[in-house]
């Protein structure tokens, strides 16, 4: 259902846009405040080119990086800028 489908997007990416500057959740983490799979998160957080939603703050639960739409080294970079590793 597309609707559901666009409810749970903007679920996630509501929970992910209230990650402060200087910290990180994990996409399991989100998963389980959205009632979904962490890789429905990360499905969802690969389209999304919105720069007020900060997708680079979520990072695998191991602490590894995961992955980022705009390049593992941009995502390493904002994160060291923001003082979240």
């Amino acid at each position: 259902n597309i609707n559901m489908e666009n409810k749970l997007k903007t679920k996630i990416l509501n929970l992910v846009k209230q990650i402060k500057r200087g910290k990180t959740a994990s996409y399991k983490q989100i998963a389980q405040l959205a009632s979904c799979h962490p890789r429905t998160v990360a499905a969802v957080l690969k389209r999304n080119f919105n720069p007020k939603i900060p997708c680079h703050r979520v990072i695998m639960s191991s602490g590894k990086l995961g992955g980022y739409n705009q390049g593992l080294s941009l995502k390493l970079k904002l994160l060291k800028q923001e003082k979240a590793l």
